[in-house]
């Protein structure tokens, strides 16, 4: 069994020399860049299974280095942030981040959150395999059309790219359409984790999902019941 492969962009040295070496004996290899220029170098060039990425860095921050990489870019994040700094998390979902952890974190808690987002990458990888085998491999609601086989999504026929954490978001309330999807619902099913007071994780997800496909289609798809959770609207459905 392949090792996966993990680039820690962080300048606090000790940090990083902890996390080598707790990874490691959780059978990650790690991969360290002290700032945002040689990090987002390495990501571009080399491949690996999830970042882990700082904040506030030298040459560039950790938001430059989510934008730089722009929302082609496949390989799930992990944003580590300031404690309590609840616009660092907000933004750095926005920009196209899968999670995020607030600084300092127990070890065991960032574990869980890294096994959470691969564990989230090969229930995709299993759709795309079960899809290729002749399964239903295209799901299409409401002028949304979701294909496992290649994992893109289309708005009225316009190619919409998510991350890895929004297509997740997005499978389940289209296999539920036309029923509400509590919040606490997504957060166990996608975060692994119960949803906290004042967690806008799921809301940021939903969007910035909204947000991409707003250029392509007027009529509302996600639908916010207060105090329930979300609703894919049917519309046409196939």
């Amino acid at each position: 069994m392949n090792k996966k492969q993990i680039l820690l962009i962080d300048d606090d040295h000790e940090l990083a020399e902890l996390l080598v070496d707790y990874l490691a004996q959780q059978g990650f290899i790690v991969q360290c860049c002290f700032d945002g220029l040689s990090g987002l170098e390495l990501a571009y060039n080399s491949k690996f299974d999830l970042i882990l990425l700082d904040v506030m860095m030298p040459k560039l921050n950790g938001f430059e280095v989510l934008k730089a990489l722009g929302s082609e870019y496949k390989t799930p994040i992990l944003m580590l942030t300031a404690k309590g700094d609840n616009n660092d998390k907000v933004r750095g979902l926005e920009l196209g981040a899968d999670d995020y952890l607030a600084k300092p974190f127990h070890h065991q808690e960032l574990l869980a959150r890294i096994q959470a987002i691969l564990r989230r990458i090969k229930i995709v990888t299993q759709q795309n395999k079960q899809a290729l085998h002749g399964e239903k491999s295209t799901l299409t609601v409401n002028n949304i059309e979701l294909n496992h086989a290649t994992r893109t999504i289309t708005c009225h026929t316009a190619p919409i790219t998510l991350t890895g954490t929004e297509y997740q978001i997005l499978t389940i309330l289209m296999d539920h359409h036309g029923q509400i999807i509590a919040k606490e619902t997504l957060s166990k099913q996608v975060l692994n984790r119960k949803l906290m007071p004042f967690d806008r994780s799921i809301d940021v997800h939903v969007g910035n999902i909204r947000r991409k496909f707003h250029p392509y289609c007027a009529i509302e798809k996600i639908k916010t019941v207060r105090g329930a959770g979300y609703l894919f609207l049917t519309g046409e459905s196939s």
